[in-house]
Order: C-alpha cells, then structure tokens, then sequence
C-alpha cells in the first residue's frame, strides 16, 4: 500500500493565514513519528503532496523549502520513521495548474513513481481540496480532525468525495490503517 500525507495541519501545525516559512515555525503534531514509523516498518511507503503556494508568492524559495522537509525528516528520524518522497505544487493561486489540489496531478505522479495503483493508494488530509484531489486520482481517502479538518468536516464534505474515513490525527489514522477499522466512514 501507498500512503500519501497532506503536510500543514496533518504532520504540523497549520497556519490558516500563513505558511511555514523557516524550519523553526515547523511545529509538529503528536505522535507523527510514531505514526510513519508503523507505516514503514509495514513496508508501505510514505509520501507527502503539499501544496506550497508559499513558493510561488515568492515568500520562501526551494531552498527554504528543501531546509524545511530536511528538518521534518530528521525530526521525525529518532522515531525510527521516514519519508520516502516529497512532491510539491508551488503554484500560486493565479497560476494553477493540475499537481495544486484539488487536482490530482501530485497524487498521480506519486502513485507512477511508487508503481501503485489507486485502490493500493490512501491519502490522508485535512482538507476538503485534499479529499477532492484523492477523489480524482481514484485513492482512498481519510480526514483527519487536526489543521483543517474539525471545520471541513463540520461544513460537511461534498457527496462527491465520499466516502471519506474520519480520524482524530494521523496516529489514529495509521491505528485504524493497521486495524482496518473503518467505523466512521463517512458515506
């Protein structure tokens, strides 16, 4: 299996007005070393599709961004866990093109590198752009209730992207991967 992760909100705190612009404002969430490391010792590859808009403002360049994901990688590297890869969409919003989710152009280049197919891939978000952009690409989908996701599902997801597996974090998610517990799905 395949696991996809959205970043903010998921793996780290998000900023809903701003965007993690050094690695010091990379805050991460409870347990999300633990939680990748299970997936890993699973054998299952973990990537992240972020979209980082942030770039294409101009507010941080690539390197800043490549310091950033080197920092996340060694922080979550005493939990015995990695990444396997990192796509990125660097669009602006005036400038969008398919990778940015809602579209699927990461999930699915993603999927080509890790020779997947869609039912072998889950991604997991926060956001409703994150469940859309899953929806697209075929994938399976979970939200997760930090970042984004206590208001996107209090909005309520579109009938289109369901169903959608409902977590509390990305260790209940890994935990209802591992079990198959797929009580709260939303259908």
């Amino acid at each position: 299996m395949l696991i996809l992760l959205d970043r903010d909100g998921v793996l780290n705190q998000d900023y809903p007005d701003d965007y993690v612009k050094s690695p010091a404002e990379l805050i991460l969430l409870p347990g999300v070393g633990e939680a990748i490391a299970k997936l890993n010792a699973r054998g299952w590859p973990v990537a992240l599709c972020t979209n980082q808009a942030c770039v294409g403002k101009g507010i941080i360049d690539e390197a800043m961004l490549t310091r950033i994901h080197d920092d996340l990688r060694a922080r979550i590297a005493p939990a015995g866990a990695h990444i396997d890869a990192i796509f990125f969409a660097p669009d602006p919003p005036w400038a969008v093109t398919d990778r940015r989710k809602p579209g699927p152009g990461m999930l699915r280049e993603a999927m080509r590198q890790f020779h997947a197919t869609p039912e072998q891939t889950v991604f997991i978000g926060d956001a409703v752009t994150d469940m859309q952009a899953a929806t697209a690409a075929g994938c399976r989908r979970i939200l997760v209730r930090t970042g984004k996701g206590k208001k996107t599902q209090a909005a309520g997801l579109p009938e289109a992207v369901l169903p959608v597996t409902i977590a509390e974090s990305l260790p209940d998610a890994v935990a209802r991967l591992l079990h198959e517990e797929t009580d709260e799905t939303i259908r």
